[in-house]
């Protein structure tokens, strides 16, 4: 069975500026602003929330389904999907319209500066769940706001069990929106940040969100992840980068992780840590779909993190 991933396909131009950004923004002049970087370091990514979470989902050896619509430049994209065997069945090609594209440029001191055009992510609720074949399970990530209500919907209408990954979209919605979400939704992920503001607008605490779904998922970076559920709260110790690259894309491979360990029924202890591996490989590789392994790999790098044996992958 499949794993439908709702959510964004985009392109990233990343680009390092050689200086800091408070050498050339002065203060008192922010309200005329009119800056130029010189950024002799470029390339461009594959990006996207559900383009991330399939990538790594299928490292996994799990099938992921992505949902999403693109533009018509969306070609070069559309090629690496298919060196990487995922399939393209639900990526639906918008005329006359761009892919979301994210521009990002980081100082020397990792500040940055994004530039986001959403191009056609904003149609995304042009497609529909139950369109979809062989899913037993989807995610809800972030993607054109009316997209991600009529999805959850969807899901929820087609007794579709799915995750709820509002991620840098939350901001979209009020709280009573956030609370439907909730509602449909089987789990609810987010990062620290995420949960303060979901906390804010629903006025509901991690313990009476899990109350409502099957696990409450809040990652917390270096600190590793909290998972709750409707009787504890499990703490999921952080794996360990063999280096620091590039955080870009971590929570959308902790998410696959996610998936891979519900799609196979495991305990959430092993479905954490599996998620927080995910994450820790991702972070040694410049780009969100750069990073490569076996699952003998995979299961090695689990012995030598958390001390257990992964067997499902040896």
């Amino acid at each position: 069975m499949k794993a439908l991933i709702c959510g964004s396909f985009a392109y990233d131009t990343v680009m390092v500026f050689h200086d800091h950004f408070k050498n050339h923004i002065l203060p008192d002049k922010v309200h005329m602003l009119n800056v130029s970087f010189l950024v002799p370091d470029m390339r461009r990514e594959f990006g996207g929330c559900a383009g991330n979470i399939a990538y790594n989902l299928k490292l996994l050896g799990g099938e992921p389904l992505p949902m999403a619509t693109v533009g018509d430049d969306f070609e070069p994209y559309a090629q690496w999907m298919d060196r990487c065997g995922i399939e393209r069945t639900h990526i639906k090609v918008i005329e006359g319209m761009f892919t979301g594209q994210a521009f990002i440029t980081t100082d020397m001191a990792d500040n940055q500066i994004t530039a986001f055009h959403p191009g056609a992510m904003g149609l995304a609720h042009e497609n529909r769940v139950d369109e979809a074949r062989d899913v037993s399970i989807g995610i809800v990530s972030p993607d054109g706001r009316e997209g991600m209500i009529e999805h959850a919907r969807q899901f929820a209408e087609c007794g579709i069990p799915f995750i709820f990954d509002p991620g840098q979209g939350l901001p979209m919605f009020d709280g009573e929106e956030l609370r439907r979400f909730i509602d449909q939704a089987t789990w609810v992920t987010v990062n620290d940040y995420e949960a303060e503001l979901l906390h804010e607008r629903t006025g509901l605490s991690p313990h009476e969100i899990a109350e409502q779904v099957q696990a409450y998922i809040v990652t917390r970076g270096a600190e590793g992840s909290h998972i709750y559920t409707a009787s504890h709260r499990l703490e999921i110790p952080p794996a360990k980068p063999r280096e620091l690259a590039d955080p870009t894309g971590c929570g959308d491979a902790y998410r696959a992780g996610l998936l891979y360990g519900l799609m196979h029924d495991m305990d959430w202890e092993t479905t954490g840590r599996i998620a927080s591996l995910l994450g820790a490989i991702k972070i040694e590789s410049h780009g969100p779909q750069r990073h490569h392994f076996t699952r003998a790999e995979f299961a090695a790098r689990y012995r030598e993190n958390f001390a257990q044996t992964l067997a499902s992958f040896d």
